[in-house]
Order: C-alpha cells, then structure tokens, then sequence
C-alpha cells in the first residue's frame, strides 16, 4: 500500500493554493482529510504535543486516516546527557501520542536527527536505544549526514526494527543520495526538494523548502517507490517544500502518476 500526503497542513499561505479562499485555520485539518489520508505533524519537533491536541486531530480526521508524528528536538537535536531525563523526555512523548494510538491512526514516528550527527559508537547506541525508548509504536530515521550511507547503518536499523528514511533533496556534498532502501515494515520518502542555492545560506528556515518539482524530476521516483511498495507493507511519501502550497501540487501529481 502507497500513501501520498505533505509534511504539515496549518499553512496561511496555502490558502488560494490548495485551500479554498477564505478557510479558516480551525477548518483547514477537515478540508486536508478530504483531499489526503496521510499527514506528517512537524510542529512537534518545536512544540512537545500534548494528548487533547492528538485526540482532536483524530476525532477531525475520518477512519483510516494516519499520522505520522515528528520526534521533539529534546529527542534528536538537543538531547540531555543526562540518561534519566532523555527516558523521562520520551516517556512524555510518548504519553502524548497515545491517543493516536489507540485510534489506530499512528503511521510512525519520525525520528530526524541533525546533520552534525554523524556516526559513532555511542550515537549507534543511542539510535538502537530507539527501539526501547518508543516502544510497540513504528519508528522511521531521518540521517542528515551522507556518511550514514553503509551498509553498517542499515544492519543496524534491520536488527532494531527501526525504518529508513529515504529522502530527495539538492544533490550538494555531505547530504544524503536518492537511496532506495526498506529496513522495515514501513517504508518512507521524504521530498525535501531541491533549492540547492537556500539550503544552507537562508534568512528563513522555509527558503530552505522552496521548490516545485517538475513532472520529470518526480518520474524518476516512480520505479524506486514501487520498489519499495514490493519490499514493505507500507510505503509512506511525504512532501516536505511546503512554502505556498508546493507540497501538495506535487503530492498531487506523484498520486496521478503513481496511477499511470
């Protein structure tokens, strides 16, 4: 099974884009239901969720509908030495996304970790840690790094029950390739698009997302996603070039062409 969806939904300068004109933000979930049955929330990368916002968002959402759910920051880019609170910090999460759960809208967790993260004994450790400290809940790895790019990183995700993240984004050294990789049950894609120019020199975090793909740029994700639909259960695609709407004019054109 192929779900398309967008990384977010709560965007003011969707409206006219995608949402129609005049859409309130209370109502925009409602509308993206309509139109999409997968959703990442990246805004609890920035702010730890909490359970009322989890069981709104599932009681807005029709049966069926799955959320994928982004890591905080506390658990992939500022993480505590301190190994008592790093437990305490997941735990937290962790409560906070039991009602998705329960309802059986959770797709997985997002676990995206900074490029400065690069490999080593002890950050192996702590991504294998993963596994015991989001427990029974599908867990995807986002790697920044392109010397995460062997075959040790993909053993290690197999013996943790932990998923891949395959990504597409500007083709500048240090960042990760367009690979083709299940390590689990699930397999992800993430379309970062490709502003090579803002990824790292920007004033604003979205100039970084800026980018439509073009039909013919996505055509070469069409083998490589039904690869992965033969080799996992499920295969989650996510844009994430979500500056005015990009994210679904193109999840719109990859679901018609997945079609063809």
């Amino acid at each position: 099974m192929i779900q398309v969806g967008t990384s977010g939904f709560s965007y003011k300068d969707w409206v006219g884009p995608f949402y129609p004109p005049g859409t309130a933000d209370r109502t925009m979930l409602e509308y993206y239901a309509t139109r999409y049955d997968l959703l990442e929330l990246d805004y609890t990368y920035y702010t730890m969720p909490a359970q009322r916002t989890m069981i709104s968002m599932c009681t807005r959402t029709p049966e069926g509908f799955t959320f994928c759910i982004k890591a905080h920051k506390s658990m992939t880019h500022e993480v505590s030495d301190d190994s008592a609170e790093v437990k305490a910090t997941f735990a937290r999460f962790m409560d906070a996304v039991a009602p998705m759960i329960d309802a059986g809208k959770l797709g997985c967790i997002l676990v995206q970790f900074p490029w400065s993260f690069r490999p080593s004994a002890q950050n192996a450790t702590y991504v294998a840690g993963l596994r015991e400290l989001l427990p029974n809940v599908p867990v995807t790895v986002e790697f920044r790094n392109t010397e995460w790019v062997q075959e040790r990183t993909f053993s290690l995700l197999r013996r943790s029950q932990l998923g891949f993240c395959c990504v597409d984004e500007p083709r500048l050294r240090g960042l990760f390739p367009p690979l083709t990789v299940a390590t689990s049950d699930m397999a992800y894609v993430r379309f970062h698009g490709r502003n090579a120019a803002k990824w790292w020199k920007h004033e604003q975090p979205w100039e970084r997302y800026d980018y439509l793909y073009r039909r013919e740029e996505l055509m070469e994700w069409i083998p490589r996603i039904r690869a992965l639909a033969e080799q996992a259960e499920r295969t989650l695609v996510l844009f994430n070039n979500c500056h005015a709407g990009q994210a679904a004019t193109n999840a719109d054109m990859l679901k018609q062409m997945l079609l063809g």
